[in-house]
């Protein structure tokens, strides 16, 4: 039997994943990140993309998060976000139309935006359609 971890991806709605896991990988500030049981205690700022929990069973479950944070101790890892949802929930027209108006709104230099945050919603929505695309590739 594998070793495993106790797994927690929180959105600020709700619990989206608690189960156990034998590893977890996803995008940290730093560069993309692994994590298997008994990892050494660590924290990191996550950037919005996906998160991917190969579970018990040894199937691989993918999820989108906003950014957050990842708390890692040796037998639980917690992912804290704002935004945090199966991949497969995903709504790529709604992503798509996201990139387009936040490319448009930078391009517009005339108009009175928040550069930053516009920044960050095209960053986001770039980052589901990337996680819709890997889903497609994974269930091929």
């Amino acid at each position: 039997m594998a070793m495993t971890m106790q797994v927690d991806i929180v959105s600020a709605e709700e619990n989206v994943f608690s189960g156990t896991a034998q590893y977890l990988s996803a995008r940290a500030a730093n560069g993309e990140v692994g994590i298997l049981p008994r990892h050494a205690p660590m924290l990191l700022q996550l950037q919005p993309g996906e998160v991917r929990v190969t579970n018990e069973a040894g199937e691989q479950e993918m999820y989108y998060v906003s950014g957050g944070v990842l708390e890692v101790q040796p037998h639980i890892v917690t992912i804290l976000s704002d935004t945090a949802v199966r991949a497969a929930d995903l709504d790529e027209a709604a992503a798509a139309e996201a990139k387009r108006r936040a490319e448009e709104a930078l391009k517009d230099q005339k108009t009175d935006i928040d550069f930053a945050k516009t920044q960050a919603e095209l960053l986001e929505a770039i980052a589901q359609l990337r996680t819709i695309r890997r889903l497609r590739e994974q269930i091929r």
